[in-house]
């Protein structure tokens, strides 16, 4: 009975190495999709009151570790039925994703400047409506991170497969694929949100160490000071990465997932170019879809 339970831990040992391996290369190939992650979310993370700040990324990260439980088990289910489906919705998604990046880009060109007393009436209404802004920004969120995800776990995939063979495993290879998702989603979510949690605590953790300090100049002071007027400064240019990573994700999706465009489009073009090229076009496309989709959408439900 002993040795039974050894081999057992044996087996788990085995297991869990073939894993690591398998995981280490997923992580490394979804690297760049986990940066684009972490650009948009601390970028949809920011703009609260002090206190909400961390209510709401506790929220977000909620809807993500939610997402990810949909979407692990969804993708292997849509992967035995009918794998080209994980294709189609990528493409769907890219569109979303394009969508949200040049709709900041319009918003930011045709930004009208607000006069005084239209700004305070602005502000009036926010901190009127705060609780409904808040759930608006969190829905958006959540649901950006469901494409995240999605991404995110179909490269996961593909990677563990790639893994799988290379090791030439002794395990079944669906067990195989299934930790190594798990795991990478796992580690996806909490190293994202964790940093995310650090950027928008940055000035928090300035006045701590300038009260810290017992003189006005010192490391201390100083160090405390660059945390507190760092801030805005990341936000804003979160802001902008955050928006370049919408389009070139959404680019990525379309070069690489649709046939023609991964043949024919600007084939000799450098491939970020391609990409974010593919992106505007492709959001240029999904503004009026989805700007008549949602007023349909909203009549329907009225």
């Amino acid at each position: 009975m002993a040795s039974g339970f050894f081999a057992i831990l044996d087996d788990i040992a085995a297991l869990m190495d073939d894993v690591a391996v398998t995981a280490k290369l997923a992580t490394q190939k979804t690297a760049g999709i986990l940066g684009d992650d972490l650009a948009v979310n601390a970028e949809k993370a920011t703009g609260f009151l002090e206190s909400r700040e961390v209510p709401v990324l506790m929220k977000i990260m909620k809807g993500s570790f939610v997402n990810k439980l949909i979407i692990v088990p969804a993708v292997f289910l849509l992967q035995w039925l009918y794998e080209p489906a994980i294709t189609i919705i990528l493409i769907f998604g890219g569109f979303y994703l394009a969508y949200e990046g040049i709709e900041k880009i319009i918003e930011y060109l045709f930004h009208k400047s607000k006069k005084g007393h239209e700004v305070i009436d602005e502000a009036n209404a926010t901190t009127e409506n705060g609780a409904d802004l808040e759930k608006s920004k969190i829905k958006s969120a959540v649901t950006t991170d469901f494409i995240l995800s999605l991404e995110i776990v179909i490269i996961a995939l593909a990677s563990a497969k790639a893994g799988y063979e290379a090791l030439k495993s002794q395990f079944n290879p669906l067990l195989v694929e299934i930790v190594t998702v798990s795991i990478v989603a796992i580690i996806a979510t909490v190293g994202v949100y964790g940093i995310v949690a650090l950027i928008v605590r940055m000035d928090d953790a300035g006045y701590k160490l300038i009260k810290k300090s017992k003189t006005e100049k010192g490391v201390l002071v100083t160090l405390g000071n660059l945390l507190v007027n760092a801030l805005p400064w990341v936000i804003k240019g979160l802001g902008v990465v955050g928006t370049v990573a919408l389009i070139l994700v959404a680019g990525g999706i379309f070069v690489h997932n649709i046939e023609w465009l991964h043949h024919h489009f600007l084939p000799n073009l450098n491939s970020i170019v391609r990409e974010t090229l593919a992106g505007i076009i492709g959001g240029i496309v999904a503004i009026p879809i989805f700007k008549l989709g949602s007023k349909a959408f909203s009549m329907i439900k009225k």
